[in-house]
């Protein structure tokens, strides 16, 4: 049999044994879940279904009694060193239970009993391979929606696995250390996401107010409109349909409501702008999504979103800010698809402070926005090397 192209070797510096392959039924036993519809109490015994295993979240938890808690424990026991696998809808999302558990799950996973045949923590790494994954969506049940596999078809799947254990545990606990980091800077990026939030309220609500250099206040924020401290650009955007965009294909963005939407060879402005949705925008979800941008240099702007400059007592990068996550759902009209017209738009008020004040509460959130940014892309290039570890490091 092949082996992997990226292998471990044993204490002594010497090649382990060329791997094997077996039905997955022949390593572990399998059993689902209660097929009854659970009457679910405000407290009582963990119950877990899909929505745990994809949002890898055990805290929002669902509860039943005691009595049926007991009846399930009679047929299946959930163990620490076992696997919850999804079976039902989004199918193959395993996880490996590493905590002391006393819960109950429902027919729409699976469980995948802790065996000496394998290493349970191998093995849920080896779940999330392509071959696996491949092999299981081939046996998925297409005549039914959501879609299904039945545990037979799950035990048919091929598992194929270094011959020794030591192996099996050190590419196991090698994977483990990478999700590890993945978990961290997943964390890191809320932490922050959800610092970043607070601060702004906290700076928009004027409770938190910057100092000068001296250590003096500034003075007074006014309320004004964006008619009086902006300049419109909306008169420079540019349609492009779907066809004119193939033939421009280059680097430069080119924006619509919400985001960048794809990016061509030629540009309108160059220059830093924000951009405010037209039409489409988030505006009913502003605490949670964002419904202005902020662009620097080139980029190309179709018709579905506005095009600010701050004239020369307001600063772009504040512009952004103050409108990022602002309610102006009194200033869109209603529709199919909401609309905030040029007319509406410039009449939204903001609260400006001194263009010095700007400038360091343009700095602060900056500089938040930037570690965000930089842990964002640490966590995407973490993501890439496990699947490149994966394909070298599985057959």
């Amino acid at each position: 049999m092949s082996t992997p192209r990226l292998r471990f070797k044993d204490e002594d510096g010497r090649d382990f044994p060329e791997w094997k392959s077996n039905p997955l039924s022949d390593l572990a036993k399998i059993y689902d879940g209660t097929h009854m519809t659970p009457d679910y109490k405000n407290e009582g015994v963990p119950f877990y279904s899909v929505e745990h295993l994809t949002s890898n979240n055990f805290s929002n938890t669902k509860f039943i009694s005691e009595e049926v808690f007991d009846k399930e424990s009679r047929r299946v026991k959930l163990e620490k060193g076992d696997i919850l696998m999804t079976k039902i809808g989004d199918i193959g999302t395993p996880r490996y239970i590493n905590w002391d558990v006393r819960a109950s799950f429902y027919v729409s996973l699976a469980l995948l009993k802790q065996s000496k045949k394998i290493n349970s923590l191998f093995l849920s790494h080896y779940i999330r391979t392509n071959s696996f994954q491949k092999e299981l969506h081939q046996r998925i049940i297409h005549v039914a929606f959501p879609k299904k596999i039945n545990l037979g078809e799950i035990g048919n799947c091929l598992v194929i696995r270094p011959a020794d254990e030591k192996e099996q545990t050190k590419i196991a606990n090698f994977l483990t250390a990478v999700d590890e980091k993945i978990t961290q800077l997943t964390q890191k990026t809320k932490l922050l996401a959800q610092y970043k939030k607070g601060v702004m309220q906290h700076i928009f609500s004027q409770e938190l107010r910057f100092k000068d250099d001296d250590g003096l206040e500034f003075s007074e924020w006014g309320e004004r409109a964006l008619g009086d401290v902006c300049i419109s650009l909306d008169n420079l955007r540019k349609p492009l349909n779907d066809a004119e965009r193939q033939l421009m294909k280059g680097n430069i963005p080119y924006w619509g409501a919400n985001n960048i939407m794809d990016y061509v060879n030629d540009y309108i402005f160059d220059e830093t702008i924000v951009l405010l949705a037209e039409d489409g925008g988030n505006f009913n979800e502003y605490k949670t999504r964002p419904i202005a941008n902020i662009s620097h240099g080139k980029c190309w702007v179709n018709n579905h979103t506005h095009v600010l400059k701050g004239k020369d007592g307001l600063l772009n990068v504040f512009l952004f800010y103050s409108l990022v996550h602002k309610n102006i759902t009194g200033y869109v009209s209603g529709g199919t698809r909401a609309k905030l017209t040029k007319g509406e738009m410039l009449k939204i008020l903001i609260d400006v402070p001194s263009k010095k004040e700007q400038t360091k509460i343009a700095n602060f959130l900056t500089a938040i926005d930037d570690k965000i940014t930089n842990t964002q892309a640490q966590l995407a290039a973490v993501k890439q090397y496990k699947q490149g570890l994966l394909q070298q490091m599985f057959i």
